[in-house]
């Protein structure tokens, strides 16, 4: 064999693609990326696909294609996005795009039907795949789901997305779709036109291959809703509508989103010609952004951490849990560990009502997946079965690790340690969900100190991603690898921050919250406040923030602060008078904001409690600019991120951005605290620092890392 020959096997052998002609001459071709544990499509593809083509073209009989997966539970999950990273200009993005464009036009041009088969992800450029099909067929299986997140990237669908979608299941659909980068279920798909059939995996091949000898079908009829939207006056008034929707949920702060209509609308009115070369350009340009780049950044470390274990030590097996507390706290902590765990849990509460309230929390989640025809009655049964409760620590002396979600008391928390120490097995590790005390003094009195470690969920659990993982100084490898093994498997991303008070997220929060009231006692109403904060880019300002955590948790962590690290996290002494009137924020319907339990939308919508500026002694009205609110803010929020670094509280600038992104909605935009200061430049953020610490006082004084950066010239990344 020569060696040009030789070469060519090998590359046949290592290609992603694979042609396969059955006897009733349909072709099969397989996707299968070497080495990897799903497909994602790479540059270097666009060749192999061409090679593909071409080899099946050359069998005359061939009466058409089936594009299936070879990995068991993934179709395509999207485009490799380092290759985003690799282009250094919009010119190279685009062309990425366009290329994208021209592979994928050739199997829409392909001379026999083409029918996507798709189980498991089918997202980003695998969608793109499947539009570009003359047919699709999914599996109904709880692993399909198909979707164009994108824009989660700061980008929009490069390969032909945002003009095939539109025209195969109307404008309004597509749109929402790509804005929002929902992740589609097989019958929703059925129902809305996305796919042509959804069958059992088991008879998935069989299905798209009777599809392909059906031959060509006429083409899908548009709802009769969807072929008035088609019309002008019915085109002006959708995209007049989605457009101001998506300003006042990005307020103007993802390019990408602004794009994807234009792009969508340019296709609709110029014809597939315009709509494809729009499409590329703005992929191109939006590639450049800081805002795509911010984005894309915290998707590369949030895949990271989730590989990792945070500790070099093995994590030690884990078969069952226990929790302690049936509250909130325990009724979320158990519902994600059994339901996305598979993990058995124990619940211990000292009544019945904790135990019922915590397996009601798991019935209603379960039983809106029941309701949306997400899950079958007889799957929330069985992870129903998973959740077991007592009063008493029965059952506890076969768990691997219980979770404490009690009482912030220092006490009760010692003593959870000594009875888990005696009815537990000598292996278990306790884990303190506390949100303000310091683990070394819940571990002080323990047997066996090295399994105490705090595991800080935040609420509500079910939906917040992160967890932070606090070992105090004698806390084992092997606890904290279990540890981060158990939130992983809850579906949580772990960050490990060391035993300091506050630990990290609160702690750059608290600086955050108390500038707004100290805004608030210079009489800015709470919406203005709230409202500047939103417009920067958090999901909610720091005021209903305050009354969505709990007005009375704060104030516990507060002190806490201030006692360990100094008067900078004072609170404004006015504010007691809050609390003492028995304000606790949504708990108990007394807050900042009112809360009616009746009436419609309009009257549900919450609004700022005006007898709270009586209670505070000051007259509310709106003086402060929006933007210099922000700053006085989202500065100390820097300040203190920057020292938690030096001091060692988070072991790198990533974990940093993850845990205010992932924790408390930093503007995800931005990309975290850290890169956030590396954008703005950390002269800067020192220059802005002094400028305030001469306005408002030594507080905002610039910390030791970021003036040394700022004369060095150095950055976080």
């Amino acid at each position: 064999m020569s060696f040009e020959n030789a070469l060519h096997e090998q590359r046949a052998a290592t290609s992603a693609f694979h042609f396969m002609l059955r006897p009733d001459n349909i072709g099969v071709i397989t996707i299968d990326v070497p080495g990897e544990k799903v497909n994602t499509l790479k540059a270097e593809f666009v060749a192999q696909v061409n090679a593909v083509l071409l080899k099946a073209q050359q069998f005359s009989a061939l009466e058409g294609l089936v594009i299936v997966s070879g990995k068991p539970d993934s179709f395509i999950a999207g485009a490799d996005i380092t290759m985003i990273a690799a282009c250094t200009s919009a010119q190279e993005a685009e062309a990425l795009a366009k290329k994208g464009q021209s592979t994928l036009a050739q199997i829409a041009a392909f001379p026999v039907p083409v029918v996507a088969a798709i189980h498991g992800a089918c997202l980003g450029g695998g969608l793109e795949l499947a539009l570009a099909c003359h047919g699709r067929v999914c599996s109904l299986d709880d692993k399909t789901v198909l979707g164009l997140p994108e824009v989660q990237l700061g980008l929009l669908p490069g390969s032909g997305g945002t003009q095939r979608l539109p025209r195969l299941i109307g404008a309004s659909l597509a749109l929402d779709m790509i804005l929002t980068g929902k992740q589609i279920r097989a019958r929703q798909a059925l129902r809305m036109g996305l796919v042509d059939d959804a069958v059992p995996q088991s008879i998935l091949l069989q299905a798209a291959i009777e599809r392909v000898k059906q031959g060509w079908k006429s083409q899908r009829q548009l709802p009769w809703r969807e072929r008035l939207l088609n019309g002008p006056l019915g085109k002006n008034l959708l995209f007049s509508i989605v457009h101001k929707k998506t300003l006042a949920k990005t307020h103007g702060n993802y390019p990408a989103a602004e794009r994807i209509i234009q792009v969508v609308r340019i296709g609709l009115d110029q014809g597939s010609d315009s709509g494809y070369e729009a499409e590329a350009r703005a992929f191109g340009e939006l590639a450049m952004t800081p805002q795509s780049a911010a984005l894309r950044s915290l998707f590369f470390a949030s895949t990271a951490l989730k590989k990792e274990r945070g500790s070099d030590a093995q994590p030690r097996a884990l078969q069952r849990i226990g929790v302690l507390g049936g509250g909130l706290m325990g009724g979320g902590i158990a519902c994600v560990t059994a339901t996305r765990g598979g993990l058995p849990v124990r619940i211990k509460d000292v009544n019945e009502q904790g135990i019922n309230y915590a397996l009601k929390y798991t019935w209603d989640l379960l039983g809106k997946r029941v309701r949306s025809k997400r899950m079958r009655p007889a799957e929330r049964q069985k992870q129903m079965m998973l959740i077991s409760g007592s009063t008493d620590y029965s059952g506890f002396e076969r768990v691997d690790m219980v979770i404490e979600a009690v009482f912030e008391d220092l006490a009760l928390k010692q003593q959870m340690v000594a009875d888990i120490e005696q009815h537990a097995a000598p292996h278990t590790v306790f884990a303190s969900n506390t949100s303000s005390l310091p683990i070394s003094q819940i571990a002080a009195q323990a047997a066996r100190p090295q399994q105490v470690i705090g595991l800080h969920y935040f609420s509500p659990v079910d939906k917040m991603p992160l967890v932070e993982v606090i070992p105090h100084a004698t806390t084992s490898e092997e606890t904290i690898a279990t540890t981060v093994a158990l939130a992983q498997k809850q579906g949580k991303t772990a960050i490990v921050v060391a035993d300091r008070a506050g630990f990290y997220v609160n702690r750059i929060l608290a600086p955050y919250i108390n500038e707004a009231a100290r805004c608030l006692l210079q009489g800015e109403p709470i919406e203005s406040l709230d409202h500047a904060l939103v417009d920067f880019g958090f999901p909610v300002g720091p005021i209903m923030l305050l009354d969505e955590v709990g007005i009375d948790v704060g104030t516990k962590i507060i002190p806490i602060l201030t006692a360990e690290l100094g008067p900078r996290f004072a609170a404004p002494a006015a504010f007691d008078a809050v609390l003492k009137d028995g304000r606790k924020g949504r708990k108990n319907g007394r807050g900042f904001y009112l809360y009616p339990a009746k009436g419609g939308q309009r009257q549900r919508r919450k609004r700022e409690d005006s007898s709270i500026y009586a209670l505070l002694g000051v007259t509310a009205k709106a003086h402060i600019q929006h933007a210099e609110i922000a700053q006085r803010c989202v500065m100390l929020m820097l300040n203190e991120a920057a020292r938690c670094l030096d001091e060692g509280v988070i072991r790198s600038a990533r974990d940093g951005d993850i845990g205010a992104v992932f924790g408390i909605g930093f503007p995800p935009f931005l990309g975290g605290p850290f890169r956030y200061m590396d954008e703005l430049g950390a002269e800067k953020v020192v220059k802005t620092l002094r400028h305030l610490q001469q306005q408002h006082g030594e507080y905002f004084a610039p910390c030791e890392r970021l003036q040394r950066m700022a004369e060095q010239g150095e950055r976080f990344y």
